[in-house]
């Protein structure tokens, strides 16, 4: 399952998010989404637990949160539907 991480500090780094979330179980991936020109964190990132249940238990434990002075927020990560390239109507 994968869970998006908002309200991150800029100062937060993978290595510190894969930290958090490592206590509930494997990881698949963490991943910091960064913004090309700066460099820096763009305040939120993913994390994909490959059993939903550790998932779960980590949304729940890690919710509201404080790391590195910041609140999180974390939630499941919705799909984004592909777009229609399909529409006539234009």
């Amino acid at each position: 399952m994968k869970l998006l991480i908002r309200n991150l500090a800029r100062t937060t780094t993978e290595a510190s998010l894969r930290r958090l979330f490592e206590p509930f179980g494997t990881l698949q991936s963490c991943h910091l989404v960064m913004d090309p020109v700066t460099g820096l964190s763009k305040g939120f990132g993913f994390v994909e637990i490959p059993k939903a249940g550790a998932a779960k238990a980590a949304m729940k434990s890690l919710n509201q949160t404080e790391l590195d002075g910041n609140r999180i927020r974390v939630k499941r990560a919705e799909r984004l539907a592909p777009s229609d390239s399909t529409d006539s109507s234009q």
